[in-house]
Formats: structure tokens, sequence, C-alpha cells
């Protein structure tokens, strides 16, 4: 195990209240994170100082809570998990009614009672401080040893700790996946018998847990460790729907293992959740759109992408997502099956495609059908025909080579020039825009208005070659500009 260096703004909270004459403990994740050479994700500490006490000796603070947490508030600090820092008073909790809050929190005058309220023995091995570096540990549960042997174990009896709070059961999983430890057999054991606990917890609590499991380095894992210990039904039944489904020949998974693979290789280009959350239900309406020909025997899912939008919708909804996230998941299901109709795709199709999912999603799409292609087995991730989607893509969205480039346009031309509308304000425009592909520093407002004016002198017919020569110069740079693309992703 390697000490993690401990912040000065976490140093400074603990020397502040040992210096009033109270304990101070590390405690909690952040600790067990020390001790695996992680960098903790947020600060707890801990004290025998009761929330009254505590306050006046900092600067700032907010107290807003009923389990005697304060807010200890470091404007200064440069990383925001430091910025503010909770300090919660040694507690003792009574029963849980509910499943989710103890009835009664009580203020303790021992680490001994806070710890063995917490709710896995990694996270209820508490730590002294001394010159910024760890002085004392308290483990009554032998935490350290599991730690040492990567084990999640409940604190105390199991059955007791999830019927307190029945979300613990998930939050056994989302350690261990994130952390890649294993999960205790009695641990296991008692999360088969109280899933159905699981009732009573609030979406947005289980949605949490279950975005931290998503946004894991191994989701797939995680999800099917949820399966196992039979709690996913309670989070995302309609997954399980997915099991055994058979593919056609272009997949080597049913849908079930498919969906995992394709999470997992969003995890592994370590993109953001809208794309983890698109790869996982893609293909969640599979089962349902399930047909198998008379004639062929082929498998078909018509439609698939159109009801899997509509009920991932409705799962996103139910977890209360933001409305964005939402509205971005949905639309990416809605038409992932885009790239997959190789021989069809055009370039304005693509442009359509842009349209109806947004310029700022197009290769979030792209990325998606990138997992989804590794999720049915293939092992190559870039293949031609996604380099050449990638070429189209990227030729759609850039600007066409045209006078709309130009810092003028025919309107200020006219003004300029004071020349009524007619074909010389096409030929002058044409003509300014060769001179700008030759040297784009040209376009500038002051230096074409100039320009305009000498053009326009002119006569038609020399002004009309000159036009000319620009829109055979415009047509070049297009061209160019495409070939440029084109050598950029390898593709013809």
């Amino acid at each position: 195990m390697k000490n993690q260096a401990i912040p000065k703004e976490i140093v400074q909270i603990v020397e502040t209240l040992e210096k009033a004459g109270f304990e101070a403990f590390l405690v909690g994740g952040c600790t067990r994170d020390i001790l695996l050479g992680r960098t903790p994700k947020d600060w707890d500490i801990t004290t025998n100082a009761t929330p009254e006490q505590i306050i006046p000796l900092f600067p700032k603070t907010f107290y807003e809570n009923t389990y005697g947490t304060v807010g200890v508030v470091n404007e200064s600090a440069e990383d925001e998990r430091l910025k503010v820092v909770e300090v919660t008073p040694y507690r003792l909790e009574s029963s849980y009614t509910d499943h989710r809050h103890p009835d009664e929190v009580k203020f303790s005058e021992t680490i001994n009672d806070d710890l063995r309220r917490r709710d896995f023995t990694i996270n209820a091995v508490a730590v002294s401080l001394s010159n910024g570096a760890i002085k004392d540990i308290v483990d009554l549960f032998e935490g350290l040893k599991d730690i040492k042997d990567k084990t999640v174990r409940a604190v105390g009896n199991p059955n007791d700790r999830f019927i307190e709070d029945a979300l613990r059961m998930i939050r056994a999983v989302r350690l261990a996946t994130e952390l890649g430890f294993t999960i205790n057999i009695d641990t296991e054991k008692a999360i088969l018998s109280h899933g159905k606990l699981l009732e009573k917890i609030s979406t947005e609590r289980i949605r949490d847990e279950f975005v931290r499991i998503l946004m894991s380095p191994s989701p797939k894992a995680g999800i099917e460790l949820l399966d196992k210990l039979n709690i996913l039904q309670y989070i995302v039944p309609e997954l399980l729907k997915a099991k055994g489904v058979a593919q056609n020949q272009a997949h080597a998974f049913d849908v079930w293992e498919h969906l995992l693979r394709t999470l997992q290789h969003s995890a592994d280009k370590e993109w953001p959740l809208e794309i983890r959350l698109s790869a996982l239900f893609h293909d969640i309406s599979k089962p349902e759109t399930k047909r198998i020909s008379h004639e062929t025997n082929q498998i078909t899912f018509y439609g698939h992408e159109v009801v899997g939008s509509r009920v991932t919708k409705k799962i996103l909804e139910r977890m209360k997502f933001p409305v964005k996230t939402t509205e971005k998941v949905v639309k990416m299901i809605r038409w992932h099956m885009f790239f997959s109709d190789t021989e069809m795709i055009t370039l304005s199709a693509v442009r359509r495609m842009i349209v109806n999912v947004g310029h700022e999603n197009i290769w979030d799409l792209m990325n998606i059908r990138i997992c989804d292609r590794i999720g049915t087995g293939r092992p190559k991730e870039n293949p031609y025909r996604l380099r050449k989607y990638k070429a189209m893509v990227e030729e759609a969205l850039r600007d066409p080579v045209s006078v709309n480039m130009l810092k003028i346009d025919g309107k200020r031309i006219m003004e300029v020039t004071h020349v009524t509308p007619g074909p010389k304000i096409g030929f002058v425009l044409h003509a300014l825009l060769e001179e700008v592909l030759e040297d784009p520093k040209l376009n500038t407002e002051e230096y074409l208005e100039k320009k305009a004016q000498e053009l326009i002198i002119l006569p038609e017919k020399e002004l009309e070659a000159l036009g000319k020569q620009g829109k055979s110069k415009q047509a070049e740079a297009e061209n160019e500009n495409i070939e440029e693309i084109r050598k950029k992703y390898h593709v013809s």
C-alpha cells in the first residue's frame, strides 16, 4: 500500500481541530483511496467535536443537515474537491425503519462507535495525521486486510447493513467494479436475500450508483455482477430481456452479450456518459422486434432502433436523468442504424443525418457505431467502411468553397461601387474569390471593398473572363479539399 500525499487544506482542518483539543481522523472512501495509492474523489473528516464546536474554528462554514455534517469552505483551494470539506461528529445510529435513513442520529465521543456504523470494512478504516502524514490507523474490522485482499465485505452482520440501507447492495457492486475487487461470500448471500428492499430506495440514489458503475473502467463486469446478484431487475429490468436472444450471422454473441461488449468498448475509449448509455441501450428493443423469415430462415430486427429509442426514453425518464442527457441518448439510439446501410449511403444522406442528430452529435454517433462494431465480435475498430463514413461526415460538415467565404457580399459591393444589380456583381465576387484563394490574407473588408471598386469599372467581357477564372479556381480548390479529406482517412 502506498500512502498518497495529503493536501494542505485537509492537514490544516485536522490540525485546527486538534489544536482546539479535539480528535480528528480521515475516514471513509478517502482513507481507502489513500491506502490504495489512489487520488480521493472527496475528503471526509470525523471528530469528537459537535457542530456547535466545529463552526467557530473556521472562517467560513455551512451547516444545513440533520446528520451533524459541517461543510468547511476553502475558497482559495485550486482543486474543486477541496473547496468544501465535510467534517462530521462521531455518530451513533438507530434503526432504519425506511431502509434508507437512520430513524435517529446521536453524536458519540469515540471513533470506534463511528466506525461500527459504516457500510463496508474498506470504508471503516480511520487514520490520524502528524505533520501531514499518516500517524495512527484505527481498524476494528480488518479493513486493511480486505484492502490488501481486494475484498468488499460488510461491517459486522451483512444482513443488518443492507436492511439498514438497501442502497448499500448496489454500492457493494459499484465499489467492486470501480476498484477491481470481489465481494465477500457472506456479503453476496445477504444481497441475494434482500434485493427486494431496493424497491424502497429513491430512484435518484439508485441512478447515481448505476452511473458510477457505467463510468467505471469495467462497466461490463459491473452489469454482470448486478445480474448475478439478482438486483439488476430493480434498476433496468428491460436489459434482462436481451439474455439468450440470438442474432444473425453478423453477430458472434446474443443481444445481452453484444450490449455489454458495446458498453465496455465505450469505457475502454473513456468516452462520456451519453455514449456509454447509448452503447448499453442501442439494441434494447431487439427482443420484441425479432422476427424469423419462413422463407429464408433469417433473423431480422426491423425497426428496433425506433422502438428502442422510445423504450430508452422511458427508462431514462424513470431514472430521472437530466432532460438534456435523455434527449441526446434517445436521438443517438433512434439513428444508430444509419451507418449500417453501407451500400446505399450517399453524401446527401449524410447531410440529412447531420440535420437529424445535430452537428454537435454526429461524431458521437460515429463513436457509437465503432462500439457497436466491436460489440459484434469483430476485432477491427476502424475498417475501410468506417473510414469512408468519417470522410463523408467531414466532407458534409465542412464549409464548401464559395463566395460566402468572402468578407464582402453583393449588397456591400453595390453600396461601395454604386452599381445596380446585374451580372457584373457576380463576376466581381468570383474574381475576388480567386484572389482570396490564392492569398487568404486578402480576405478583409478593407481590401475587398477597394478591389471591388477597381474591378467594377472594367469592361464587362474582361470582368466576365475574370469571374470565370474565379469559378475555375473555386472548383479546383473544392476538389483539393475533398481529396485532402479522403487522404486523411485513406479512402478513395
